[in-house]
């Protein structure tokens, strides 16, 4: 009977990754209400848990990619890779009403590029604060700093190496992570009541993960508005990064 059961896991990788997955939000989100009162959104412990079971993961296996590196748990490389991402990403954006988004004007432009520049320099400054000279590597950690999907998408750009793609990705997961547990705490102060400043606060924080967590422990229906201008603001950094600003570090740090 364990012998049937354990093929059925490995033989249906996908249907055992979205096991997998409702398993770990339901443990999260009971962690949130119980232990935290909501303070600390589910998502937010989700992604803690994720990284350590990729952790003891990729240590048990001596991989790179985590649980998905044992067979039993290789559909989670598919439902985490970029198609179901970029897919649910778009679902989320669909919840946006358009006349809402026209309401934003210049100011929501301005919150994109200025949140696609700062994070950026403050990634090259600690980067190159921890040693690291060459335009390529500060420009990869720098694109990191903006989100984790800009890190990787730069650094393939421009030919970083496998290493320091991984410390870009890293510099965006703690930015998510940081932005998903603030939110709540600072909403009411920068004025995250209404679709007009979601918008703005997503073009700004940038990381879609992070800003669709914290809006969703603040308001649930600012979600979409947050995740279209966390789109846009990880549209304009893949576009930046490795032009842009990779020939402005350039100049600076030939």
């Amino acid at each position: 009977m364990i012998e049937v059961i354990l093929n059925s896991i490995k033989n249906n990788g996908l249907i055992t990754a979205f096991a997998v997955i409702g398993i770990t939000m339901y443990i999260s989100h009971f962690v949130s209400v119980k232990f935290t009162k909501g303070r600390v959104h589910g998502s937010a412990i989700a992604i803690l848990i994720g990284l350590i079971l990729a952790y003891f993961g990729g240590l048990h296996t001596g991989g790179q990619k985590g649980l998905a590196d044992i067979q039993m748990f290789s559909g989670i490389g598919l439902m985490g890779g970029g198609m179901l991402r970029d897919f649910a990403i778009v679902a989320t954006v669909f919840g946006a009403k358009f006349e809402e988004l026209k309401k934003v004007g210049l100011i929501g432009v301005v919150s994109i590029l200025v949140g696609t520049v700062v994070p950026f320099v403050i990634g090259v400054v600690v980067a190159y604060s921890f040693g690291y000279r060459d335009p390529v590597s500060l420009t990869t950690i720098g694109a990191g700093a903006i989100t984790y999907i800009v890190g990787p998408v730069t650094g393939a750009a421009i030919g970083a190496n496998s290493t320091v793609m991984a410390l870009s990705i890293a510099a965006g997961v703690i930015k998510s992570i940081c932005v998903m547990i603030s939110t709540p705490y600072v909403a009411k102060a920068v004025g995250l009541t209404n679709p007009r400043t979601a918008v703005i606060f997503g073009g700004a924080m940038g990381t879609a993960s992070g800003v669709a967590g914290g809006l969703a422990a603040t308001n649930p229906r600012l979600v979409p508005y947050g995740a279209m201008g966390a789109t846009f603001h990880t549209g304009v950094g893949c576009l930046l990064c490795p032009s842009i600003l990779f020939i402005a570090t350039k100049l600076i740090f030939g």
